[in-house]
């Protein structure tokens, strides 16, 4: 390759930028001294390489060196048997020359990123080329606006992960990325895998937040959807902490950063909640501006501790699902994003105004959703409406047929969970003054379902499902962990 093979692949792909001898050597230190590997590891991959047989051979010699087995010429020798792009340049005895074109072992990082380096620039060039081609096409199926959208995922994706896409991964590299999140795991002894919610009993049942996983938050109107998602993202973003994660990158290690479109609410009525809840003052207060000298002493301590609070609120109504996607990712450049929040999903857009009836368009939506928690790498929390159909039965509890749209909700979800107060429908059956005994049953049936809610997990992907009780204090609208009669037992002997 270093005799003439060069210009002839520069002649194939167009004169695209590589630094064939630059490969050759790194890929020379690396089986003369497998240590080479712990400095390059984190800037180059094999799609890195601009020729095949040398992204193969630093695939095969990583491979070994991760499983601490030696890799050297003679040990990769079996691995390319019968290979014909290593037979086309000498066989075996080229991972021999390869050896005897060695760099030193400090030079090793700069060669890593000048291959790096190099392949970013011929992804920019053919993404360059692609955008231009599809711009200078006149189609109906694709507007300007899209292609734009498009171009910017393409970038984003390039930007963050050094390719644009990633396409088929051989097992191999599969089971490795499967091994290093099952350690991550296994070395928080118990911990959980995901982000926690800041509620005990719905992280046990979850496993916490997380990354990839598109999760359906649903109920009906007065549930307290809003008010859990709310909850949810404030105990996130209050427990950020950023710092060095088990895989050696940096990020949050407690908590995340946190996106929320609010498409029904505005900003500030969301600040509103999430200061109701953290000064513990009742929120129809804080809208009539009836508030004791000690409550707003307790709300303006809340407002200056949660001020520089990671989380990012986006109010924009009718958004299209292309543009949710587009400010995500920006989102993440800008500032780190580690949960996404849609409050609700009905109010989102799709990203075609072709309509083939709402089924069709809400398809498109939650399709979209799970694309933008795949491509981030983030739980996706969606909020969504429940149908009338509730209402008709006499147990009011939700299921997933209950969903609206739900073929397609239900179907992309990794998680779908419902928000069922009880004493909210017990309300509405108060019996008239004249009937004591029914009253006398009804302030009993009113005080055991007092303040409680649950959260009805009806699809888990990867878990169980069931339910998990949680307290919840209308005037605050708050969710917490709730406090079963043992606990208070123990409080009290402690208190």
């Amino acid at each position: 390759m270093a005799d003439g093979t060069t210009g002839a692949l520069d002649g194939e792909t167009g004169g695209l930028p590589n630094n064939i001898e630059a490969e050759q050597a790194l890929l020379g230190a690396l089986l003369v001294n497998n240590d080479v590997y712990d400095r390059v590891a984190s800037i180059v991959q094999p799609e890195h390489f601009f020729d095949p047989v040398h992204a193969r051979i630093f695939e095969v010699a990583a491979g070994r060196i991760k499983k601490n087995a030696l890799a050297t010429p003679v040990t990769l020798k079996a691995f390319f048997e019968g290979d014909a792009g290593l037979d086309a340049v000498g066989g075996p005895a080229y991972l021999v020359r390869l050896a005897g074109a060695a760099i030193s072992l400090f030079a090793a990082r700069d060669y890593a990123q000048l291959i790096y380096d190099l392949a970013i620039r011929r992804e920019l060039i053919l993404l360059g080329q692609n955008i231009a081609g599809k711009a200078s096409r006149m189609d109906v199926e694709s507007e300007a606006r899209d292609q734009i959208t498009e171009a910017e995922q393409a970038l984003y994706q390039l930007g963050e992960q050094g390719k644009v896409d990633k396409g088929f991964q051989s097992f191999r590299r599969a089971v490795v990325d499967a091994v290093k999140v099952a350690n991550a795991a296994y070395e928080r002894e118990g911990g959980l895998a995901g982000i926690s919610t800041g509620l005990d009993d719905l992280d046990r049942r979850l496993g916490g937040l997380h990354p990839s996983d598109l999760l359906i938050l649903a109920g009906r109107p007065s549930m307290g959807k809003t008010a859990l998602a709310t909850n949810i993202a404030y105990n996130i973003a209050k427990a950020y902490r950023r710092g060095t994660r088990h895989d050696g990158s940096e990020g949050a290690v407690e908590g995340g950063v946190v996106g929320f479109y609010s498409l029904e609410m505005s900003a500030e009525q969301l600040a509103a909640r999430v200061l109701s809840e953290a000064a513990r003052v009742p929120s129809h207060n804080i809208r009539e501006g009836n508030m004791t000298e000690e409550e707003m002493r307790r709300f303006l301590e809340a407002a200056k501790a949660l001020e520089n609070a990671p989380l990012f609120i986006d109010d924009t109504p009718a958004l299209p699902i292309s543009t949710i996607a587009a400010r995500a990712r920006r989102l993440k450049r800008q500032h780190g994003l580690d949960v996404l929040v849609i409050d609700y999903l009905q109010l989102a857009r799709p990203a075609s105004s072709r309509s083939e009836g709402r089924v069709q368009e809400v398809s498109e939506i939650t399709q979209g959703l799970k694309a933008i928690a795949k491509e981030l790498n983030i739980p996706v929390i969606a909020l969504s409406q429940l149908s009338r159909q509730v209402e008709q039965r006499e147990d009011k509890r939700p299921q997933l047929s209950d969903l609206r749209e739900s073929g397609s909700i239900e179907q992309d979800a990794d998680v779908v969970m419902f928000v069922f107060r009880e004493e909210y429908y017990k309300e509405r059956e108060k019996p008239g003054d004249h009937d004591l005994e029914g009253m006398v049953k009804w302030k009993d049936e009113m005080s055991a379902l007092h303040g409680k809610a649950e959260v009805i997990v009806g699809k888990q992907r990867h878990g169980p499902i069931g339910t998990v009780e949680l307290a919840f204090e209308g005037q605050f609208t708050r969710f917490s962990n709730l406090v079963r009669p043992y606990q208070q037992a123990i409080e009290g002997d402690f208190g």
